[in-house]
């Protein structure tokens, strides 16, 4: 591309440095991955220096300077997890910014102290309180106070499972509480009404007739023998797969799911979760559709990237059948190119998928085989793009496209 590979190099083992020290936990494997990715990143670097974006060097930085030091801390001392050099700024903002801020700026030392007292008075007692249980309740009272403060305003639900028409939240991923589970993927509990009821209806409007095809496809793989009268465990013949026909209720399209991961060297909640939403838009804060990429669990037991798959999602939906209510997203398959990560970046790349008739590879699937989002990043070639390109085009438009592992620590460590 336009820059020079060595720069690309430096910045990618630098990545892999900090993320690595990142980790919540560390073996003797992974700080031998650190010692590694610094010593290429310090190697590396030098590209800097030699093109005149940092002439005078490095050794000035205390920074820099204090990447050697890293490995040898944490054996000492354990993992950083999260732990940076501007925590104290954190602090600053806490005891001095926000006290100040709240002071009528005359002789305004004294009033900050005075606030800095009673918000230290309110948290042990707040500690207190709770020790003795006096904090313990079944929330009435706490739920009365939020309806008559119009605290979130009645009726107005929770972003995250809601979709609108635009669907215009600002956070995709947060911090959230709750129980520990590896990763999972839920839809939107309000379906987007605007959407015809059948699938046929449905695969016209999004300009994909063989929807329903798809949908034949995904059902003749889903076990049926608790709905059938066959007692062997042999594959079932189709005669007792349900066709589509069965279908008696409307379909349901949502235009987003959430994932819900583990993730503790995220910002997550106490127990390390952290969620994330998935889109599929055909309009987004009122411009082009806006459809997300996902890793899918491959199944086939392999460690890191090996064993998932990417693809597109391009419609969220869920139809009930025989009493069974499936989940499913309509998704646009790319493959794997290469068996190893490039050796530049880092990344893994992906090319698009196509059918004989130049049409993308797609298929129906259940979003339990969803892992959580992915991002891609085209493989760009070493001329500029046009002006009047617009990213909402970034997905159709290249032939292949790095697998951003660097996205946050979660995608790191599972598509390594």
């Amino acid at each position: 591309g336009l820059i020079p590979d060595e720069m690309v190099q430096a910045i990618a083992s630098f990545l892999e440095f900090c993320y690595l020290a990142r980790r919540d936990y560390h073996t003797e494997a992974t700080l031998g991955d650190m010692e590694k990715h610094l010593k290429d990143y310090l190697h590396f670097r030098d590209i800097f220096v030699r093109t005149g974006v940092r002439p005078e060097g490095f050794d000035a930085l205390p920074r820099e300077h204090a990447l050697k030091h890293y490995v040898s801390l944490i054996r000492k001392f354990g993992s950083l997890n999260g732990l940076c050099t501007s925590i104290t700024e954190s602090k600053h903002i806490k005891a001095i910014k926000e006290p100040w801020r709240r002071t009528s700026h005359f002789e305004e030392l004294g009033q900050m102290l005075l606030i800095n007292q009673r918000l230290d008075k309110l948290a042990a007692a707040r500690a207190d309180f709770a020790a003795r249980g006096m904090l313990d309740g079944n929330g009435d009272d706490r739920a009365e106070f939020e309806e008559d403060d119009n605290y979130g305003g009645p009726g107005q639900a929770d972003e995250a499972e809601v979709c609108t028409s635009e669907d215009n939240g600002d956070s995709d991923a947060q911090p959230i509480e709750g129980p520990h589970v590896v990763a999972s993927v839920t839809l939107a509990r309000t379906p987007d009404r605007t959407y015809p009821h059948s699938f046929y209806e449905i695969g016209e409007s999004i300009e994909i007739p063989h929807l329903s095809d798809l949908v034949v496809d995904y059902l003749s793989t889903q076990d049926w023998s608790s709905t059938s009268n066959s007692l062997s465990d042999a594959a079932l013949p189709s005669s007792e797969i349900p066709s589509l026909a069965e279908i008696r209720h409307r379909v349901c399209v949502m235009r987003s799911a959430t994932a819900v991961f583990y993730a503790p060297s995220d910002p997550s909640g106490r127990q390390g979760m952290k969620s994330e939403r998935i889109r599929a838009t055909p309009r987004w804060r009122g411009g082009p559709g806006r459809y997300d990429c996902v890793f899918v669990e491959q199944g086939n037991g392999l460690p890191g990237f090996r064993g998932l798959l990417v693809a597109r999602v391009r419609l969220f939906f869920s139809f009930k059948i025989r009493s069974q209510t499936h989940e499913c997203a309509l998704v646009e398959w790319f493959s794997q190119h290469g068996d190893d990560p490039d050796d530049v970046t880092g990344m893994w790349v992906v090319t698009p998928d196509f059918e004989e008739d130049g049409s993308r590879s797609r298929q129906v699937i259940s979003v339990e085989a969803i892992v959580r989002a992915a991002h891609l990043i085209p493989v760009y070639g070493e001329e500029f793009l046009s002006p009047d390109f617009h990213h909402s085009e970034s997905l159709d438009s290249f032939r292949a496209y790095y697998v951003n592992k660097f996205a946050d620590h979660h995608a790191y460590e599972i598509a390594f």
